[in-house]
């Protein structure tokens, strides 16, 4: 076969490269007597070829105009400047990168395409089988493709370890977008598949470092008591390997997914987006208490932004966080792809529809006829405190516990309900006991209780009425894994609690008003549809003891997970916490009121502004099918446009 070679860039002159051998590799005698015509250019000229032919506003590396004659195949087009960058980018030789490029047109002229993954699969086949006669290794192989070393995968555990940035106490809400952003351009932004094992073992640092600067604080409580110390402090680094483990498994999903399922670029993060939604729902549904920190959070300092979560819930905002940081990340690298503003615009529209939603839920919760008058009661007892060494000295301990506890309410006149946090009372109770406090007091009390009850023992909310007896329990239904129960033999618990029947309302007359409220015992508030039925209520009543974390971040972003609650439901939320944070929260997540950690005391308050949101109406299973649905139509309007481009 003749080839004709044509250098429109003289540039191209200082290789020596053997184009007819190269072109003669593909068709071997079965074109002997056929023609071809490569023309080597620049990213100007090939630019405006692909703009004319193939209304593509960008350069390739290279075209080919196939002419359907057996003599005539056709012309090919390869530009220098985008070949040299590939070059570089894969760790080869100019040399070697053009003339998968030659191979890559020729089978092109000979009626081969890659539109879809088994035409792709088989032309790159036979790519493979004619680059390896010429001495040239697998362009597809990842080890050839893209190098990664090893400061890539330092800079992929450093972007996972500063995320939590963006979440309280620290609310540096870029560093989390720059960290997922900075991830997402190392591992997915280039247009390469990867092989799925090495897609994970690229991610693994992020997810690793992620879930460890997310979750290292809950192995705090370790410490807080000398007795339990002794006994799991041994736990410590095996617990940090788990968490590890942990992120390097579930947090990798996004990065792995985007990286190594053929896809075209500009599709790219709205997969990418819809996989870390997965994710949310994965840690939320499946793996219990690590529902923890949706990317959503970070824009709770901007309340029409966080309010979004009233019509699509932290799955709906995170899909549209994470696509806008995936798809700017696209811009950055190639501003002039059609189909990149396209999903630009496509997130764009979403978001400005939640904001809509968030002003109205803003507005709405900000008016209404004021409920009745809670005080909120802070012991900041410490659990060290609590323990005994002897019967007699935690009885002694218990009674005056009580009485501090009655003194800490103060003045009750004006006030129709006080509201003690989780584990405050410090006897067992039974259904048909006797509550003192709230006799003493001459008032409704809730108040954080271990319930016996047939055999089991439940961490509890118990409500009494001003005389004292208990009118109504409700038990926790979503326990700590490793703290009220072991999920996994070989790892002791400090407890062995029962879970109770889910989320229901206790309602009942505090001073002269009917009062409905979802009780929440701990960290069930976090769980986005478990707290509130579909049902009429004033309030979320949230009892919880932060003792065991002290003043580390997930004393805080604890309170983060409640302003999510109240916003995605429209429901304000009275929280007791033992040692702080307590506070009344607004159904927008506004903080009316609080108390700081470790600050002993009262807080008063009202709560008003209840309302349904569509996200409460819909649910969390249904608004997650709703989300993937449209990340579906998104994707595939994306495809269409980038394939034409």
């Amino acid at each position: 076969m003749k080839v004709y070679v044509n250098y429109n860039n003289k540039k191209w002159q200082k290789f020596h490269i053997d184009f007819e051998k190269i072109a003669n590799a593909v068709v071997g005698k079965k074109y002997k007597d056929a023609e071809v015509s490569i023309t080597l250019v620049d990213d100007e000229e090939i630019h405006a070829l692909n703009k004319m032919y193939r209304d593509i506003d960008k350069p390739t590396n290279v075209l080919s105009f196939e002419l359907g004659d057996d003599i005539l195949l056709g012309d090919i087009y390869i530009s220098l400047d985008t070949v040299m960058r590939e070059a570089k980018d894969a760790g080869i030789s100019v040399e070697e990168h053009t003339a998968h490029m030659v191979v890559h047109g020729m089978f092109h002229l000979l009626g081969y395409d890659h539109l879809t993954d088994a035409q792709a699969k088989v032309m790159e086949g036979k790519e493979i089988i004619v680059l390896k006669k010429l001495g040239i290794k697998n362009p597809y192989q990842d080890d050839n493709v893209v190098k990664f070393q090893w400061w890539k995968y330092a800079l992929c555990a450093l972007f996972g370890g500063v995320s939590v940035f963006g979440y309280a106490p620290f609310n540096m809400w870029w560093i989390t977008c720059l960290s997922v952003g900075g991830a997402y351009w190392l591992l997915c932004s280039d247009n390469v598949r990867v092989p799925f094992w090495r897609a994970w073992l690229r991610a693994v640092p992020f997810g690793t470092m992620y879930a460890i600067s997310m979750f290292w604080w809950m192995l705090n409580s370790i410490y807080v008591v000398p007795e339990l110390t002794k006994q799991f402090a041994i736990w410590t680094v095996p617990a940090i390997i788990g968490i590890g483990i942990f992120g390097a498994l579930l947090f990798t999903i996004p990065f792995v997914l985007t990286s190594c399922i053929r896809i075209k670029s500009g599709v790219k993060p709205i997969l990418f987006s819809a996989a870390w939604v997965c994710v949310l729902w994965l840690r939320e549904w499946f793996c219990t208490g690590f529902p923890w920190n949706p990317v959503a959070n970070i824009m709770l300092p901007f309340p029409i932004v966080s309010n979004s979560m009233s019509l699509f819930g932290a799955f709906g905002l995170s899909f549209i966080i994470v696509g806008l940081i995936a798809v700017i990340v696209q811009i950055v690298k190639n501003r002039r792809s059609k189909v990149n503003w396209f999903v630009f615009l496509f997130f764009v529209i979403l978001l400005s529809v939640g904001c809509i939603a968030g002003y109205r839920n803003i507005s709405e919760s900000k008016y209404g006829d004021n409920s009745i008058n809670v005080r909120v009661v802070q012991p900041v007892t410490s659990q060290t405190a609590k323990m005994a060494l002897s019967r007699v000295d935690a009885l002694n301990q218990a009674k005056n516990r009580v009485e501090t506890l009655i003194q800490l309410a103060g003045n009750t006149d004006n006030i129709d309900l006080i509201v003690y946090p989780e584990t405050s009372y410090p006897f067992f109770l039974r259904q048909d006991d006797f509550m003192p406090i709230a006799k003493e007091l001459k008032i409704p009390v809730i108040i954080g209780a271990q319930v016996y009850d047939n055999g089991n023992m439940y961490n509890s909310m118990v409500m009494a009425d001003r005389d004292g007896n208990i009118v109504d329990i409700y038990n926790k239904s979503h326990l700590v894994p490793f703290g009220e129960y072991g999920p996994i033999k070989l790892i002791p618990s400090p407890a062995n609690l029962t879970s109770g029947n889910g989320k229901r309302i206790i309602s009942g007359r505090f001073g002269d008003k009917m009062f409905a409220f979802a009780p929440a015992v701990c960290y069930e508030i976090i769980f986005s549809d478990a707290v509130v039925p579909n049902e009429y209520v004033n309030a979320i009543i949230n009892i919880t003891n932060d003792t065991w974390f002290g003043k580390t971040p997930g004393t805080y972003q604890h309170l983060s997970m409640v302003r999510r609650a109240a916003i995605e439901s429209g429901v304000p939320v009275i929280r007791a916490n033992y040692s702080g944070i307590s506070a009344f929260v607004r159904a927008d997540g506004k903080i009316i009121s609080w108390m700081p950690i470790s600050k002993i005391g009262y807080l008063d308050g009202t709560v008003y502004g209840e309302h349904m949101t569509v996200y409460r109406l819909l649910g969390r299973d249904l608004w997650f099918v709703i989300i993937l649905f449209v990340a579906f139509i998104g994707g595939w309007f994306a495809y269409k446009i980038d394939r034409r481009v």
